[in-house]
């Protein structure tokens, strides 16, 4: 008498099915992403309301210009500085806001941005240049501040 086990290919095979999923199907609708497309992460949000909300406080007074030494390259700093010495955002009052805030990226890791700074019924212009360094950090690379422009000389 044989003792040993009956072979696989002795014993019938049972038909195989498909694992059924527990999991309700309507469940199973978001589009899956092929192995070799990666997601890219999403691109950082342009610095240009931080920037905007930075130079305005040094140039209201609320901040020290040496807070932008970090944030700052080039003649930048320089600029901040000489602007912020005259106050010219400092009012009595109503604390200066930015209004409005708009950007053209002249090329990749540059953008030149103006905000529009409220302080009560007064609106003001601020001009300003970020660059992206090689260290992925934005830097202020200009800043200029408009205001009314003075009356037109007429011509004779």
């Amino acid at each position: 008498m044989d003792t040993r086990p009956p072979s696989p290919s002795a014993t019938p095979a049972a038909p195989r099915r498909a694992p059924r999923s527990t999991a309700p199907a309507s469940r199973d609708i978001a589009p899956r992403v092929p192995a070799q497309h990666p997601r890219r992460p999403a691109p950082h949000p342009l610095p240009t309301d931080l920037f905007a909300d930075l130079l305005l406080a040094v140039l209201s007074g609320h901040r020290p210009v040496h807070s932008m030494l970090r944030h700052t390259r080039g003649r930048a700093y320089d600029e901040l500085a000489w602007l912020a010495e005259r106050g010219p955002l400092r009012t009595r009052g109503a604390r200066p806001v930015v209004r409005d805030i708009g950007y053209f990226e002249p090329r990749p890791g540059a953008i030149e941005a103006f905000a529009r700074i409220g302080a009560g019924d007064r609106l003001r212009a601020m001009a300003f240049r970020l660059e992206l360094g090689q260290d992925l950090r934005w830097r202020c690379t200009a800043v200029e501040l408009g205001g009314p422009r003075p009356p037109r000389a007429e011509s004779d």
